[in-house]
């Protein structure tokens, strides 16, 4: 399966992410996040695959995630209503996510994608 990536077109990381594929050659999936979100189905098996915490597919730098104060709420949350809240808007994902059958990264660092995608 070619990897999938979840990106926002303005998100000056996500661009990195995507040139980075490209001029490394590697063929992939893109996916405009706000547009296309993920379920809740997908999110929650991609974070369960990952093997990282739920929190590090939360955008916390987002102004969404400041607006609605999750800092403080995803501490009382169940995981499923974690995944729930993330299912609803895009902008709560971080990004670029990178999905693939070997691996489940969220966000973009290049030595880590190198190690990643090799």
């Amino acid at each position: 399966m070619k990897p999938l990536v979840l990106y926002y077109a303005k998100c000056s990381t996500c661009k990195k992410a995507l040139k980075w594929l490209d001029d490394h050659g590697v063929d992939y999936d893109g996916r405009a996040i706000v547009e296309d979100h993920p379920s809740s189905d997908e999110l929650g098996a991609w974070i369960s695959a990952s093997g990282l915490p739920i929190k590090r597919f939360f955008n916390t730098s987002g102004m969404k995630y400041r607006e609605l104060g999750l800092k403080d709420k995803l501490a009382t949350m169940s995981e499923d209503e974690q995944i729930a809240l993330l299912a609803t808007d895009g902008m709560l994902v971080k990004r670029p996510l990178l999905v693939s059958d070997a691996v489940i990264w969220p966000g973009f660092k290049e030595a880590e994608w190198q190690k990643l995608l090799s």
